[in-house]
């Protein structure tokens, strides 16, 4: 049923799907479309004001009238700077339609009415030698989509990335090897400096710039809460100016192509923000080279409340940082969040009565009434050359960025043992595993188990968008099955020796009276994915395994105990490993139980 033929206000015909669907009564339909045209607007906008439909609502039903597959709104979405080549952003606007990728399945076209676009058969005109495929969204999704291509949005500087692209892929033609013009390096170092701040404004850690060898396109991709999404892509002819401008930012040497080479870039001399990145370039195969660029923005310590340990957690390491001397360690992979922890550890102990001293490769976050000192290899200024001056220097507390070799380490025991409270990081999995590693080490069990105050070792873990996430309530299977993961590191302590289906129950019972509803059932959570998060999800948490230095655990360090009798006394004592943790927050809806099992695989 065509109401109008004005072009604001096209037939209905395509949105019965919703009524099929029970989205939306025939009488709401048709009253969208009254709507709609007395307002001369769109009728997907009125469905979403009024009738609080979701894109992906509608979207999937205008799959179901086209019978082609619905697209939503990408914002990960990879550029395809070569196929927009030849398109400008106010036809696609007019058109409405925008090739999104081409593959050995062809040609993607995503449009509003792929039916009205492939009668009018313009795409085969401009893509005369593809295989062409179409998919659907809506309006909303569409506008959203150029403008991520086309950058219709300004941002940053107040130019968008339409702007700088165009202004360089203006100057691509036949001669892709010849030299960039002076016109293309200015907008290459308008680019570079645009993805940096684009990247510190949404909150990445790390950007990846991935060049493909021969005529392949440069990608370029973030990585934001642990998770790698795409940004953008370079045509090949900019590939090594593109290199050459960030070695340039970073006082590496151009000309060096065939080995690593690492820096250091000080933004604030190229741009608006105070920060510094850590480069790293790597050759890869077919003679180009990989950058790595990692953001270190200077912030403030988190208060220890913020660290989100549990209640038991947070009054153990408490009680155990606040001795007068020992040592005391955070563990984890590179990217844990190890150096936040002991920041905030430090943010704790720094009272005006006590001297901290920290040495850090690099310092990413300073704090009043804290006296810091940046390693500096080069100048013969590591970490044990560091701490053997702190001892003169009347510390009270000693925080060293990284104990890697038994000399730093030997170092830290004999300060915890002459007076001082010592807090270190190390590159191991787990607490139990630290012990171990120090002592392979050649370190004096007695001397260390002296010393020993504790060992948190931590993860982070992708937390789940509050807005969208979905709550379900698991069945009997799934929770024996979240029961059985949970029990997994159990088997070697007394209570489970004792009575494993006791210990079991009684496990199950303390989640149903933290946990549980007041008729017994449990709601969990899954990751669906909204305009505010990054596939459903949104930011990061901790998961947190901390070893107290007891008297047990001590006495079990002195006869060099195996990790497995080290990690049952410590679970005796009331110990939760990081997957123990991870669950007990999946249990809290503040993750998926999928995302803890990614980063406490062993």
């Amino acid at each position: 049923m065509t109401l109008t033929t004005n072009a604001l206000v096209p037939s209905h015909g395509k949105y019965d799907t919703l009524v099929l669907e029970a989205a939306l009564s025939c009488a709401d339909l048709e009253r969208a479309v009254r709507m709609a045209r007395a307002e001369l607007s769109e009728i997907e906008d009125v469905l979403m004001r009024e009738f609080r439909l979701r894109p992906q609502v509608i979207g999937t039903a205008l799959s179901r009238h086209f019978g082609v597959p619905y697209e939503p709104y990408r914002p990960e979405r990879i550029k395809p700077a070569l196929l927009l080549k030849h398109l400008k952003a106010q036809y696609v606007e007019d058109k409405q339609w925008l090739p999104l990728d081409e593959d050995k399945n062809g040609l993607l076209i995503l449009a509003t009415d792929p039916e009205r676009v492939k009668a009018s058969r313009i795409v085969n005109q401009v893509f005369p030698k593809s295989q062409i495929r179409y998919c659907v969204t809506t309006s909303l999704e569409f506008k959203h989509t150029v403008d991520q291509y086309f950058g219709t949005t300004y941002r940053s500087d107040g130019s968008s990335l339409r702007e700088l692209l165009s202004g360089m892929d203006s100057q691509e033609g036949s001669e892709v090897e010849a030299k960039v013009s002076e016109a293309v390096e200015t907008e290459l170092v308008r680019l570079v400096n645009k993805v940096i701040m684009d990247a510190y404004r949404q909150g990445v850690s790390d950007i990846h710039i991935e060049p493909l060898p021969g005529d392949g396109r440069t990608a370029i991709r973030f990585r934001k809460d642990g998770a790698m999404m795409p940004y953008i892509d370079i045509a090949a002819a900019y590939r090594d100016a593109l290199v050459s401008r960030v070695k340039i930012m970073c006082d590496l040497d151009t000309s060096e192509r065939r080995k690593p080479q690492d820096g250091k870039i000080k933004f604030n001399k190229y741009g608006p923000l105070d920060i510094e990145l850590r480069v790293a370039t790597l050759p890869s195969t077919g003679g180009v080279e990989d950058i790595v660029m990692r953001i270190l923005a200077a912030s403030d310590a988190i208060p220890l409340e913020r660290l989100e340990l549990s209640p038991l957690n947070f009054t153990r390491l408490q009680r155990a940082i606040e001795k007068p001397y020992g040592l005391f360690f955070v563990c984890g992979p590179t990217g844990s969040g190890k150096t936040t922890s002991l920041h905030s550890l430090l943010a704790h102990l720094n009272k005006p009565d006590t001297k901290i001293w920290t040495a850090e490769d690099p310092v990413e976050i300073t704090q009043k009434g804290l006296r810091q000192v940046q390693v500096n290899k080069k100048a013969g200024l590591d970490f044990a050359t560091v701490m053997r001056a702190f001892l003169r220097a009347d510390p009270d507390v000693i925080m060293v960025g990284e104990m890697r070799d038994r000399e730093t380490v030997a170092i830290g025991i004999e300060a915890s043992l002459t007076g001082h409270l010592v807090l270190a990081t190390l590159h191991t999995n787990s607490a139990p595993e630290s012990i171990v590693r120090l002592l392979d080490m050649g370190m004096d069990p007695f001397n260390f188990a002296d010393a020993l105050l504790g060992i948190l070792a931590q993860r982070l873990a992708r937390r789940l968008c509050t807005r969208c996430r979905m709550a379900y309530h698991p069945g009997d299977d799934e929770m024996q099955q979240i029961l059985d993961e949970y029990c997994a590191e159990l088997g070697n302590t007394l209570a489970f020796t004792q009575d494993r289906h006791a210990g079991r129950h009684a496990i199950l019972a303390r989640w149903a009276a933290r946990y549980a509803s007041s008729d017994g059932r449990f709601t969990l959570y899954r990751a669906q994915g909204c305009g505010e998060c990054n596939k459903g999800y949104n930011g990061r948490l901790g998961l947190h395994e901390l070893m107290i230095g007891s008297e047990r655990i001590k006495e079990l360090l002195q006869e060099r105990a195996r990790v497995t009798t080290l990690l049952a006394a410590a679970l005796d004592e009331g110990m939760l490993t990081l997957k123990m943790d991870g669950i007990e927050k999946v249990l809290q809806g503040l993750t998926d139980l999928r995302t803890v099992r990614q980063v406490c695989m062993k």
